[in-house]
């Protein structure tokens, strides 16, 4: 599921002796924001181009657009034969198909076979007949994936079934960039995959990272803003692509099981130590709705959020006050 976000990240450049860098590259079809310290300016530039390499390698993996993936091969083969992919792919299966579990297919990462009836571009002058929508999601159904965890393949059972990584894809791979660069001793960074946001460390000059959650109604003003070191962050919402009829707002976020956006909540920021699981449950929560949405949150406890509704409306998990400073 594509997704609009609403997270502003504000850097510190003090000058001090670590060397903070920015880059902004396009990788899984989205812009990264990539902010890295080091030493001197050639670890940084170093470092960078190795956070990008990390991230290029996981869309060699996952990507359902690049013919030569293990996920695309997957696809090719839904209602032929069971296809073998690594135990990364697979892992990040299971995750997809946990929350398609736990949200009763309000998540699902076979969406990506729906039928595109639905346009957000302005061109769209009448709602989709009733036919046509229930039409649109035949192909779609997590229940009809089949993971062996012991011969490691992925098989969909119907013909022209395909599964996507858009709704954890890149929060996963903001996760293992910093984890790469963990590993490598650095010592602070963010890795801002299109709004799905890692963090860890201190500035440079002691402060904590800040993020400002966007208000979708005025994007001059923030709902919060919240410190931290080792976190992350990831919003879902409706603000920039939706269509309206009848003066009720529909998102360009669908629900997998009856092909109709999700309406109510404009914007759902999650924050918890994964993007990956940020992602997934913000996502989910935009689909299921402010009760469901919260009830879902429950089951995550390391993790909590704030939501915007369609009215403007904020709510916020019962757990936000005590993690509004991560220390």
């Amino acid at each position: 599921m594509n997704k609009i976000l609403f997270l502003i990240v504000l850097v510190s450049n003090f000058a001090v002796a670590q060397v903070q860098r920015h880059r902004a590259v396009t990788l899984m079809g989205s812009r990264f924001d990539i902010t890295i310290e080091a030493k001197d300016s050639l670890a940084v530039e170093k470092f960078i181009d190795e956070s990008i390499a990390e991230i290029e390698r996981i869309e060699n993996l996952i990507s359902e657009w690049r013919p030569q993936t293990q996920i695309s091969e997957v696809n090719r083969n839904a209602g032929i034969k069971p296809v073998k992919v690594n135990k990364e792919v697979l892992r990040l299966t299971q995750s997809g198909m946990c929350f398609s579990k736990l949200t009763d297919g309000a998540f699902d990462i076979s969406i990506v076979a729906m039928d595109k009836i639905w346009k957000f571009d302005g061109s769209m002058a009448t709602m989709p007949s009733p036919e046509a929508i229930k039409k649109s999601v035949e192909k779609v159904g997590y229940q009809n994936i089949e993971i062996d965890t012991i011969a490691s393949t992925i098989y969909l059972k119907n013909p022209g079934m395909k599964i996507g990584f858009g709704s954890i894809g890149k929060g996963y791979a903001a996760d293992k960039a910093r984890e790469l660069m963990e590993s490598k001793g650095v010592k602070a960074g963010i890795i801002n995959a299109s709004g799905d946001l890692a963090t860890w460390g201190k500035q440079h000059n002691g402060k904590y990272w800040t993020v400002g959650i966007t208000n979708p109604f005025n994007n001059n003003d923030y709902t919060e803003v919240i410190k931290f070191k080792r976190f992350a962050v990831t919003t879902s919402g409706n603000y920039e692509k939706f269509v309206e009829f009848d003066g009720k707002r529909y998102s360009h976020i669908i629900n997998p099981k009856t092909g109709m956006p999700s309406t109510g909540i404009c914007s759902a920021s999650v924050f918890g130590p994964s993007a990956e699981i940020a992602n997934g449950i913000s996502t989910s929560i935009i689909v299921l709705g402010v009760e469901k949405g919260l009830q879902l949150l429950e089951k995550f406890p390391e993790y909590s959020c704030v939501l915007i509704t369609d009215k403007g409306k904020i709510i916020k998990s019962k757990n936000f006050k005590k993690r509004k400073f991560i220390k």
